[in-house]
């Protein structure tokens, strides 16, 4: 890291910390941001979240009593800039620190407009180098990232994957990006696991299979539907939990597949844990990922996981861990990789030790970042 001096505090004062996010909708990034703050010592530090758009804020019901939360009022982040810049100038705070890639540049492009004092940490969550070609503009995107991501004083990369691709792609220095894992709060997901589940369809397949996340093409829920079409397995179902912009699209590529009958699309579940526990195996079908939480989730629920290759975190968990991974992201290495686990591994036992990412741990991590302890 490189040799900023730590935060000069007085006795007794707290840093002070302003977190964005755009949304508190179901997702993993806001799942991640929500727990950071629950986690954090209130003897360090001074919390306050600012959220962008706060329709379907289905996490603000878990947001800690004592984390002040100011609602930007905005439906796009660009518009959510200049109040973003007003509340930083208002609050002084020690330290910005903002989440997902398209708010992080908007802060970093900002920079000149906010306290000179402010440190500005951001939090990635996607391999960048792949999340900017979703844009409209991929090539401008990438020339703005270049130019003006350096300016942050850390980037936070969830895995080595993603650091080592945001600093070939960006031409950020290692010494501005640390590695931190998310945090999973494995006694929550266990508990959460345990509670009951309205009989529903998928219930009653012989082999069940779940995947998990917003339905986006990065999560490749078109290649686990061809998947399952290649396997032509009629006793294997599938539950996908999750909402997003492609859902019409994907129920009808299941219809054209003639798959309607053994897809459920479960839409966003607020405890996924009890379905995943009901599964007989969890699949992660992403085209890349920043670091999927929701893989150390499967585990802590005993679930055997079966995935693609996926560019970013992926590969980096499951090397700690028994896994089925496909030889190449596409539906053909899917399917052949579930065939592997229907015949091979079926039933076998399964007892994660997923302690690395304990709450604690991370949260230590966290802290010495926000204080400048790297």
């Amino acid at each position: 890291m490189s040799k900023s001096k730590a935060i000069k505090q007085t006795p007794g004062r707290k840093t002070r910390v302003l977190f964005v996010i755009p949304t508190l909708r179901g997702g993993g990034a806001e799942r991640v941001m929500v727990t950071l703050l629950k986690i954090l010592s209130r003897a360090r530090f001074e919390l306050v979240l600012a959220v962008v758009d706060m329709r379907d804020a289905v996490f603000a019901a878990e947001l800690p009593d004592d984390v002040e939360l100011v609602d930007l009022g905005c439906s796009r982040v660009r518009h959510a800039v200049p109040r973003i810049v007003a509340l930083a100038r208002a609050r002084r705070p020690d330290v910005l620190f903002s989440t997902l890639g398209y708010l992080n540049l908007a802060i970093a492009m900002a920079r000149p407009l906010l306290p000179r004092g402010t440190r500005l940490v951001a939090r990635e969550t996607a391999v960048v180098s792949q999340g900017i070609l979703d844009y409209p503009y991929p090539r401008l995107v990438k020339a703005l990232y270049r130019m003006f991501y350096g300016t942050l004083d850390r980037i936070v990369c969830q895995s080595e994957a993603m650091r080592d691709d945001v600093a070939a792609t960006f031409g950020v220095p290692y010494s501005k990006m640390v590695v931190i894992n998310n945090p999973v709060d494995v006694a929550r997901v266990r508990t959460a696991a345990q509670a009951p589940l309205a009989q529903n369809d998928w219930l009653a397949y012989p082999v069940r299979l779940v995947a998990v996340g917003r339905m986006g093409r990065e999560k490749g829920f078109d290649l686990l539907l061809e998947a399952l079409a290649f396997l032509n397995e009629p006793g294997l179902g599938l539950a996908i939990l999750g909402a997003g912009a492609l859902e019409a699209e994907l129920r009808a590529q299941a219809g054209r597949l003639g798959l309607s009958g053994r897809v459920h699309f479960a839409g966003y579940q607020a405890n996924p844990y009890a379905w995943i526990a009901r599964a007989d195996a969890f699949v992660l079908s992403s085209r890349h990922e920043g670091f999927p939480n929701v893989v150390i989730e499967a585990l802590a629920c005993n679930r055997p996981v079966i995935a693609t290759p996926a560019q970013g975190g992926t590969l980096e968990i499951l090397r700690h861990y028994p896994a089925v991974v496909a030889r190449e992201v596409s539906a053909p290495a899917l399917a052949d990789a579930i065939r592997t686990w229907l015949e091979q591994y079926r039933g076998e036992a399964l007892a994660a030790d997923v302690s690395r990412y304990s709450p604690d741990a991370i949260a230590a991590a966290y802290a010495d970042v926000l204080e400048e302890r790297v």
